[in-house]
C-alpha cells in the first residue's frame, strides 16, 4: 500500500513539475511549425533543442534534432560544442526543412546547413532527420556580412530566397533553386537592411551596426520583414527589440511606417523591453487557424536575465502595420 501511494506521490509531483516547466519555458532564437493537431518548436541549444505543444501553451521536451554534431562543423568552428543557434523551420514539397547556424560567438566564422525530414513526430515511422551540409558559408576577412540567422520565403513567383545575417554590413538575401538545398545560378544577392557602421572598424569586428535575425512574413499585398536591434544574451544589459518594414517585393526594398528604407537603418518598433523584460527579440511569425501570431524569447529580469519564450496574437492597424495583440510583457 505504501508503495502504491509513494508512486502516485512521485507521478504526481513529476507531472506537476513538467506543467510547471511547460508554463516557464526557456528558449532562444523559437520557430514553429504545426503538423496535424501539434505545434512543433525549435530553438537555439545542443544538436537544436525541440519542444511539442497541442495549445502553444503546455510544451514536452522532445528528441534533439542532432543528437551528435553535424559531421563537417568542426570544419567551420573547431571543436564545435554541438551548441546550434537559430533555427529557421519549413513545409514544402511533403518535407519539412530546417535550416540552422553553426558559428562562433561574435565572428562570423560562420555557415549555414539544411536538414530534412518527413515527419516532426518522433513516433512516426517516417521520423529522421536528413543532414544536407552547407548552404552558406561567411570567412573572417573575406566576407562583410554573417552566415547566421537563416529564414526561408518565397516570392510572388514562387522562387525561393533564403535571408540571413547580423552585424557586418547587414542583413543580407540569396536566390535559392527549387531543391532548396544550393545556390541559383548566377547568384543574385540582397542587402535587405542595414545600420550604419563605424568606417574605421576592421572586417573581422561584428561592429556597431547592431542587427540580426531577419523573417519575412507575407500578408495580404506586403511582404513584412521583421528583424531585431541591438544587443541580445547579456542579462540586465541586453537591449533587443524589434522593428520591421514592408515591401510589395520580397527581395525588397523595405521601407517603415515613415517610408524610410530599412537600408538606410529605417525600422518601426513592434517589440521592446521593460523594467520585467529586459530585451524582447529574434522573433518568428505565422498564421495559424486563422490567427497572426508572433513568437520570440525575452529576458526574464525576474531569473537574472534567463530567455524565456513569448507568444502573442498580431493586432493590424488600418494602414497595415503589426502590433502585439497580447500584452505579454507585463
Amino acid at each position: 500500500m505504501m508503495k502504491s501511494i509513494k508512486k502516485i506521490g512521485l507521478i504526481l509531483a513529476v507531472f506537476i513539475e513538467s506543467t510547471l516547466f511547460a508554463q516557464n519555458i526557456r528558449v532562444h532564437d523559437p520557430v514553429l511549425q504545426k503538423q496535424g493537431d501539434t505545434y512543433y518548436l525549435f530553438c537555439t541549444g545542443r544538436g537544436i533543442d525541440c519542444f511539442s505543444s497541442k495549445d502553444l501553451k503546455n510544451w514536452n521536451r522532445e528528441p534533439a534534432v542532432f543528437s551528435e554534431k553535424p559531421i563537417w562543423a568542426d570544419n567551420v568552428v573547431p571543436d564545435f560544442k554541438n551548441h546550434i543557434w537559430a533555427p529557421d523551420i519549413s513545409f514544402h514539397n511533403n518535407a519539412y526543412y530546417l535550416y540552422y547556424s553553426v558559428s562562433a560567438f561574435a565572428k562570423n566564422t560562420s555557415a549555414i546547413g539544411l536538414a530534412t525530414n518527413a515527419s516532426l513526430n518522433p513516433k512516426d515511422k517516417n521520423y529522421k532527420w536528413v543532414d544536407h551540409g552547407i548552404i552558406i558559408q561567411s570567412i573572417p576577412n573575406r566576407d562583410l556580412w554573417n552566415a547566421i540567422d537563416p529564414n526561408l520565403i518565397f516570392d510572388e513567383n514562387n522562387t525561393p530566397w533564403l535571408s540571413f545575417g547580423s552585424f557586418w554590413n547587414g542583413l543580407k538575401m540569396v536566390k535559392l533553386n527549387p531543391d532548396l538545398k544550393t545556390l541559383a545560378e548566377p547568384q543574385e544577392w540582397h542587402t535587405i537592411a542595414r545600420r550604419e557602421r563605424s568606417f574605421e572598424l576592421d572586417d573581422a569586428n561584428p561592429g556597431d551596426a547592431a542587427l540580426e535575425a531577419p523573417f519575412i512574413f507575407k500578408k495580404n499585398d506586403y511582404y513584412y520583414l521583421f528583424l531585431s536591434w541591438d544587443l541580445c544574451c547579456r542579462g540586465d544589459k541586453s537591449t533587443y527589440k524589434v522593428v520591421a518594414g514592408r515591401s510589395k517585393f520580397a527581395t525588397g526594398p523595405y521601407v517603415d511606417k515613415e517610408g524610410k528604407d530599412l537600408n538606410n537603418g529605417g525600422g518601426t518598433l513592434i517589440i521592446e523591453g521593460n523594467e520585467n523584460w529586459y530585451g524582447a527579440g529574434h522573433n518568428s511569425t505565422y498564421t495559424f487557424d486563422g490567427k497572426d501570431y508572433i513568437v520570440f524569447h525575452a529576458y526574464d529580469a525576474k531569473e537574472n536575465g534567463s530567455p524565456k519564450l513569448k507568444i502573442s496574437e498580431l493586432s493590424w492597424d488600418n494602414e497595415g502595420w503589426p502590433s502585439l495583440k497580447d500584452n505579454v510583457l507585463d
